[in-house]
Formats: C-alpha cells, structure tokens, sequence
C-alpha cells in the first residue's frame, strides 16, 4: 500500500485499525515489519489513536524504528522485546482464536534480527558475547508457552502453528550460544508431544526444512548418525532446488554423517555444489589412505572448523583404517592375518613411527567397536576375523 499522501502516518494508522477490525493478521504483520518501507521514518509518536493493546504495539515498534535508522540496536531490540511482551499478554487472553499469528512471526523474526545485530555491537564494545541472544531466546519461550499451552482449541484455531516457527528461532538462538542441551525439550514438544503430533508434518514445508537441518545437526553433535542421516536428508530433499546455498549448508553436514555410514558422495555432487574440500576425503576414506586423509583435514582445516564439522571428520579416521585392514583381508584371501602386516601398510603410508602394540591397540579398538568381527591371537601375533561378515556393514552397528 502506498502512503505517499499529504499525512502518511494517518493513514499507515487507518489501514492498521481496519485490519484490527478484520482480525486481519497478516495486514497488521505488514504494517509492523522493519521491512516495511514506511517503518523506517522518524516519526511523531503523540497522535497514535487505536485500541490498547495495539496502541502500545505500535507505540514501541516506531521507538523500535526510530532506534534502528541511528544504527542504536541495543534499544531497538529493547523495544521490539516490549512489542514481543505486549502481544503475549494479549496473545493469551484471545480464546480459540489464532488471527495473531502472522504478527507473532514477523515480531519475533525482527526481534532475532536485531539481536544479532546488537550483539556485534556489543562484542565490539568489549561487552560479552550472546548476552542480547539468550535475552532474545527468553522472550522467545514467552511466546512459546502462550502457543504451547493452547493444547484444547481445534486445529483451525490453535495457537500451537505458531510452535515451529519459534521453535526454529530457538534452535538458531541456542546454536549460536551453544546451549544445544536446551533444544531437546523442544523437540519433545513437537515430536512425543500427543498434542501436536497430529500437526508436525502439516506445517509449511520451510519451517520443517529448517526444524529438520537443527535436529539433525544436535544428532550429529551427539554422534546420533542414523538420526542425524534421517533428518538432514529430509531437509536436503526439501529445501527448494533454486536454495543452492541453503542445499550447500545441508550438504556440509549430511556428507560426513552419509560417510560415517560408510555412503560416499559422488564426485558430481561435491563439484555441483562447489564442495572441493571433501574430494580429497572421500577419496583418501575409499581407498583407506590414512595419510591422505590427514592431509585433507589439514589442509581444510580452517573450513571444517568454521563449519563444525572437524571433529566428526576426525571419526572417519577409523573407518579409514577399517577399509585399509579389509584391503589386507581380501588380498591375504586368509581368515588368520600377521598383524605385522598391518604394521607394515600404516609404514608404507607414512605412519611409521606405529609399532607393533600400538597396531594392535587399532585392532582391538575397531574389534570392540564392531568394525571388525573377530579377535586378537597374542601367542600367534594375529587377528582372527569371522568367516561370516568380517567387516559388517557401518550403518547395522553405528
């Protein structure tokens, strides 16, 4: 809507009371978004005329407004938490009745915005970092509850289509102050939960992309993989195709968690993807090269780390050596190997300061893990595998 006429705040005021008198949710939502072209004005607050609440929402939004156009974020997210805590009071009080929806989601996307933005300032002054985040993630569960708790209303009017939508703020809010033990409620909420297990699969295509990237990315963290595989493939799969960034940020999870379930990425997909840095990777895990894969995390180091994904990296060690010892297997073609031959292929790819002891400690390591099926012969100084399934399949065990 244009308000270019000779008093633009009397009529942003008019088109807000006609969408109040609507229950139009969405208009409102509009009306109050930092992205709405209009907000960012410095205006007269002394001539705001609607029906309290709204009043004092509408007051604190352009307070809000006024604060960001001087780039002072820390009182613009002061003020946008006073919007938060406004709606939630009335929020409560509207029985069967979800119209505020639209505005809940635009306020608290504008209110994580802006803790973003007032933490980097913050840091910049000296200040301790995630300070206006774990503030932006308290506001956040008051909303929450108002959703959370309206368990009785029908599906059409329920508040609780607002839980993922917040839920996913959440997770953006805890991973960033790394908190993740304060997701798993939250994932109860929406997965036990008899109340809302008959809405998880109804909410919109991109709030469950995103549920799903964070949950499995808590999996993966907790060395969860067949959960981790579960849910950031869901998330791949669904992400829209022309989201080649987003789709590249789920990859540089899924990858090292398909590859600790012993799945490969095609060279076709890391080259798609513009993912070069997994190339030497998968191929040093393939071939059971250990020392190229040390040479790969090295060398890539900077990028694994930026992406949280090192130390689940460093676990693919051992499915490396586990696929050089089946080399060795199906070459000697016995069931009785010299464990001096496994010495002898750690020498040969530059590992040679690993003796004998330290090989078998490998082995007796990846036999109690359940890489290998067998055990450790001392007097004879040889591994002994099974006849059936020496080397089980990764994704039966981890």
């Amino acid at each position: 809507m244009n308000f270019g006429g000779p008093n633009p705040l009397k009529q942003l005021l008019s088109t807000a009371k006609a969408a109040l008198e609507n229950d139009d949710g969405k208009e409102f939502a509009d009306l109050i978004s930092l992205s709405h072209p209009f907000s960012l004005r410095n205006w007269n607050l002394s001539h705001i005329k609607l029906d309290p609440p709204f009043d004092q929402i509408v007051f604190e939004h352009f307070q809000c407004t006024n604060a960001v156009i001087v780039n002072d974020f820390a009182t613009a997210f002061n003020h946008q938490c006073n919007v938060i805590q406004i709606f939630a009071r009335m929020f409560k009080t509207q029985k069967e009745d979800n119209w505020g929806l639209p505005m809940m989601s635009v306020m608290i996307k504008d209110m994580y915005s802006l803790a973003l933005k007032a933490d980097i300032v913050a840091v910049a002054n000296g200040e301790m970092a995630g300070s206006k985040i774990d503030a932006c993630a308290d506001m956040l569960m008051t909303v929450f509850r108002v959703c959370a708790s309206d368990s009785r209303t029908s599906i059409e009017f329920t508040k609780r289509w607002g839980l993922m939508p917040i839920i996913n703020l959440l997770f953006k809010c805890y991973f960033k102050t790394n908190k993740l033990h304060l997701c798993k409620p939250l994932i109860i909420a929406i997965e036990t939960n008899a109340a809302n297990k008959d809405i998880k699969d109804l909410f919109s295509i991109a709030d469950r992309v995103t549920y799903n990237y964070f949950v499995g990315m808590k999996h993966m963290f907790e060395n969860e993989f067949k959960g981790a595989d579960k849910c950031l493939t869901f998330a791949f799969e669904n992400c829209l195709k022309s989201c080649i960034s987003n789709k590249r940020k789920i990859l540089i999870c899924l990858i090292p968690v398909k590859m600790t379930l012993g799945f490969m990425p095609k060279v076709s997909i890391l080259k798609k993807y513009n993912l070069c840095e997994f190339e030497d990777v998968v191929e040093a895990v393939k071939r059971g090269d250990i020392k190229l894969l040390n040479d790969a995390i090295k060398k890539n180091s900077a990028f694994f780390i930026r992406a949280g994904i090192y130390l689940i990296l460093e676990k693919l060690k051992v499915i490396t050596l586990r696929n050089l010892f089946k080399k060795i297997y199906l070459i000697t073609g016995s069931f009785q190997i010299d464990v001096a031959r496994f010495k002898t292929a750690l020498s040969w790819l530059g590992l040679e300061d690993i003796d004998s002891d330290e090989t078998e400690c490998i082995l007796a390591n990846m036999i109690n893990d359940g890489y290998v099926k067998g055990y450790i012969s001392e007097q004879h100084k040889k591994i002994v595998v099974s006849k059936v399934n020496a080397f089980p399949k990764l994704n039966t065990f981890l």
